[in-house]
């Protein structure tokens, strides 16, 4: 796992990019201190934007599912999964995140 940031870095409900073995990654702390990372790339826009998105919450079949919504066209895409919620085709890669010692890895 490469180090990317300390935890403090990212301002909870906010997402920061990260170069990561020459790909852009978005890296996304929510308020409870729970961290995320997926592909930059808004596969909608083709621009590397996602990590901008805005973060919010919805509920799916009885389950709260987290989500970043590009800032460009608004897709929602599962911050634990990358799968687009308005596209069922459309997902983004999602990284394993681990935080130790208040430092995000990926």
């Amino acid at each position: 796992m490469n180090e990317i940031c300390k935890l403090d870095d990212i301002i909870p409900e906010t997402g920061v990019c990260a170069l990561v073995g020459g790909k852009q990654v978005a890296i996304f702390r929510t308020q409870n201190d729970d961290v995320f990372a997926m592909d930059n790339f808004d596969p909608f826009s083709k621009a590397n934007v996602i990590s901008r998105g805005l973060l919010g919450s919805c509920e799916i079949d009885g389950q709260k599912v987290r989500y970043v919504a590009s800032p460009m066209y608004k897709q929602r895409f599962d911050l634990a999964t990358g799968k687009c919620l308005d596209d069922e085709r459309v997902s983004l890669r999602s990284y394993p995140v681990k935080v130790n010692h208040g430092v995000v890895m990926i």
